[in-house]
């Protein structure tokens, strides 16, 4: 029943997405709150395919409270369209590839963030020696943090592939790349944290806590990255 209630809700989300489009007359992908939707209907999206790959209510149920949140600020918040003016100088094929991939990014993050945080949890309950039936669903420690730096391994690709067609279309189309923008900066610098935590797991053959809170603080990084530095920035509206 759960999950075709949230299939419900996938569904509801793509239409109002779609809804958008053709009341907009573009990609409703320009303003921050936008982006905020497409996020939470990304981590819905990934619910659902995970939820026939792992059995792990536990899970599911974190992921999909930060979707909800996401979803829920954006739909309450204030709206901040920009002019038609605006979007149409906006709105190119390049700028919407980079705005989707750092979305699915963002979304693979959280993952990531997901599975870190439960194996967080996990680690300090079994150090304090309380366990029982209900922590299979959390799942194995080993599969938490496997599960996490695929996730990861994921996100940073993406996370750099959308970076630099947004550099490309700062390039061509305001003639000049503002490196020392606030939100430029933070997130070179996500990618760098997010980098340096694949090459301890997999060079380093680091494991453990560490890593895990490594992860997590990565993933707060990514935060303060997308509500803040664009409060910050001159150059993005989203």
């Amino acid at each position: 029943m759960a999950f075709w209630l949230l299939s419900i809700v996938w569904i509801l989300q793509l239409a109002i997405f779609l809804w958008r489009i053709f009341t907009l007359e573009r990609v409703p992908l320009m303003t921050s709150l936008e982006g905020m939707f497409i996020y939470a209907w990304i981590l819905v999206t990934i619910s659902l395919i995970l939820n026939k790959m792992l059995k792990m209510n536990v899970f599911m149920l974190l992921v999909n409270s930060i979707g909800f949140t996401l979803l829920s600020i954006s739909m309450i918040a204030p709206r901040n369209d920009i002019s038609e003016e605006l979007a149409q100088v906006l709105i190119t094929e390049f700028l919407v590839v980079h705005v989707g991939l750092l979305m699915f990014s963002y979304g693979a993050f959280t993952i990531a963030f997901a599975f870190s945080l439960l194996y967080i949890v996990q680690h300090k309950l079994l150090k304090k020696k309380k366990w029982g039936e209900w922590m299979e669903k959390f799942g194995s420690l080993s599969r938490l943090e496997r599960n996490s730096y695929y996730a990861s391994l994921i996100g940073v690709p993406l996370l750099f592939t959308g970076l630099i067609l947004g550099i490309v279309w700062a390039s061509v189309t305001v003639g000049a790349v503002p490196w020392f923008d606030p939100k430029i900066i933070s997130s070179f610098f996500v990618m760098i944290v997010y980098g340096v935590y694949l090459v301890q797991y997999q060079f380093m053959k680091r494991r453990g806590y560490s890593v895990a809170l490594l992860n997590a603080a990565a993933f707060l990084i990514l935060l303060i990255n997308y509500f803040l530095s664009s409060a910050f920035s001159e150059f993005h509206i989203w």
